[in-house]
């Protein structure tokens, strides 16, 4: 597994954006050439879909979110959570890490 913090990815964000569905396809494709994107979900609730994304700085992720997601065509509003500290949880089918 990649250890985005020890390539110098400090900052991680989820983005929920509502799409005009009409140009979802499109959307995604466009998400996709953005550096740092790491993944699209489409999902169900409020948004139609949620992107996680990676960065350098905050400087850089405000970059990221305000010009060049903001540019794509299609994308109606988003909402961009930053991502403070996180924790994980094994699950039963996955190994843990401690040996046991």
């Amino acid at each position: 597994m990649v250890n985005d913090a020890e390539l110098g990815y400090e900052v991680k964000a989820l983005t929920g954006i509502n799409i005009d569905t009409k140009q979802r396809d499109n959307v995604i494709e466009q998400l996709f050439k953005i550096d740092g994107v790491r993944e699209v979900a489409e999902v169900t609730g409020r948004f139609d879909i949620l992107v996680t994304m990676y960065s350098k700085s905050l400087d850089q992720m405000h970059k990221m979110v305000s010009e060049k997601i903001g540019s794509v065509e299609g994308i109606q509003s988003s909402e961009s959570f930053i991502e403070m500290k996180s924790r994980t949880k094994a699950m039963p089918y996955m190994p843990s890490n401690s040996g046991d």
